[in-house]
């Protein structure tokens, strides 16, 4: 819900969106029944999602340096 609550923040998502997004995930009881949402309301979470840079970040490989944490 946090992304999507920025999602709306960055006005990427309306408010009708962002209502009808949080509630289709609020009743699945799944992460399959969360993929049957409607396609409409995908399309408004990629487009949002690909300004928002979400898909860069999950492609982009882990930092080596762990936050300075030294492992042994």
């Amino acid at each position: 819900m946090k992304t999507i609550d920025e999602m709306l923040s960055l006005d990427l998502l309306t408010p009708e969106q962002h209502h009808q997004i949080g509630a289709w995930i609020a009743r699945a009881d799944s992460p399959d029944a969360i993929l049957e949402m409607p396609a409409s309301l995908w399309q408004a979470v990629e487009r949002a999602s690909a300004v928002m840079g979400i898909d860069a970040d999950l492609l982009r490989p882990p930092s080596l340096d762990a936050g300075g944490a030294v492992f042994s």
